[in-house]
């Protein structure tokens, strides 16, 4: 992981590991935030599903097949170091949990917001309140996150929409990157079931290694 205080989730997940089953041994569960403000956070209900069993098909990494879902207020919320979110809609933070996703965050935590195309303003003005003092930068292609398990020459485009390119901003915390932000790219499409948005292999596997990437990056040593 990408900072020694991250090394108490290890911990606490290997505590609540040891009480599975031995037939289904895990370590580390990837949750979805559940916000407020009326957006579709609960959107894409295959994405981690299908990166999940795509990251276990490819890497190492000691994940659980389920996945959950976390609200900033949960008493579990630091037990998943890992959070993802995405919509089309409104992204609001109350001041309370505010507090806490920027405890969290600054305390070894990783979010990955990945935009559905819809969330990017209410995102900012939310992200702009949360870090102040740390804006949300771009990304450069050069950073690891970008060739952890694949070489990418920078974050995939998947859907058109407006036709911009592809965008990975980010937020960096004395020098650890804490928040990954992918607007006007649509990975989490990528991750869907084949059916339902009808991309075509190139551009699925994109996504998906994309998404194997960012875990590989983030649980890494």
């Amino acid at each position: 992981m990408k900072s020694t205080n991250v090394i108490i989730y290890i911990l606490t997940a290997l505590v609540a590991a040891s009480s599975v089953p031995a037939q289904q041994p895990c370590q580390l569960t990837i949750a979805r935030l559940r916000y407020g403000g009326g957006g579709d956070w609960y959107t894409g209900p295959s994405m981690l599903p299908n990166l999940v069993k795509g990251a276990k098909e490819r890497t190492a990494l000691p994940l659980c097949d389920s996945t959950t879902t976390v609200q900033i207020s949960d008493q579990g919320l630091f037990h998943f170091p890992f959070l993802f979110m995405t919509g089309h809609g409104d992204v609001r933070f109350t001041a309370q949990e505010k507090l806490r996703l920027r405890k969290f965050l600054i305390g070894g935590g990783f979010l990955w917001a990945d935009d559905n195309y819809g969330m990017d303003k209410s995102f900012r003005r939310e992200m702009a309140a949360l870090f102040p003092e740390n804006p949300l930068t771009p990304i450069p292609s050069t950073h690891p996150i970008f060739n952890s398990k694949y070489k990418l020459p920078g974050l995939p485009k998947i859907h058109e929409h407006d036709g911009e390119p592809a965008q990975a901003f980010g937020i960096f915390f004395e020098g650890r990157l804490i928040l990954l932000y992918t607007h006007s790219a649509d990975i989490g499409n990528a991750l869907e079931d084949q059916h339902i948005h009808k991309l075509d292999d190139n551009r699925r596997e994109a996504g998906l290694q994309m998404g194997v990437n960012v875990l590989s990056w983030f649980f890494s040593p």
